[in-house]
């Protein structure tokens, strides 16, 4: 092979090579930033990773919202009408904020599987509650009314 040839050959190999790995360098933040969403049933299952970042929703309990002494860190319960899981939040908490509306929150799962929130979002007016949050609702209300109906046929 001409030497002017090898050359080029190396060349190219050297691009692809280079390529190849600034792809996987981009696949692998992707899939580090990637950010799912939980219902409370599926945290309670186990599903959610503790320790990764990610999204859970649901509706605030009536009553469960409980103000810490320091007057920014707010504990609450959020349920899908199935299961309900304890978020912890310090911070401003928004406006729309308040029990028994559609909320979800983005953070992580501690080891205590109490729910460390860095945000949280509430919905924006009466008529609008986040696809995710309606989704997993309608999952639990569902998952409810089959138990139901195979608990009344068992008696």
């Amino acid at each position: 092979m001409h030497p002017k040839r090898k050359k080029r050959m190396f060349l190219i190999a050297l691009m692809v090579a280079g390529i190849g790995v600034g792809i996987g360098l981009a696949l692998n933040a992707f899939n580090d930033n990637l950010m799912f969403f939980y219902s409370p049933s599926e945290v309670v299952a186990g599903e959610a990773p503790s320790g990764h970042p990610i999204r859970v929703g649901g509706l605030v309990t009536n009553g469960s919202v409980k103000r810490q002494e320091n007057g920014l860190t707010v504990r609450f319960d959020v349920t899908d009408n199935a299961e309900s899981v304890t978020i912890e939040y310090t911070g401003i908490l928004p406006d729309l904020f308040r029990e028994g509306q559609g909320i979800v929150a983005r953070g992580r799962l501690d080891m205590d599987g109490v729910f460390v929130a860095d945000e949280v979002l509430a919905k924006h007016d009466e008529n609008y509650m986040p696809p995710e949050v309606a989704d997993a609702l309608q999952t639990a209300h569902q998952e409810g009314v089959e138990a139901a109906a195979q608990g009344g046929t068992a008696q």
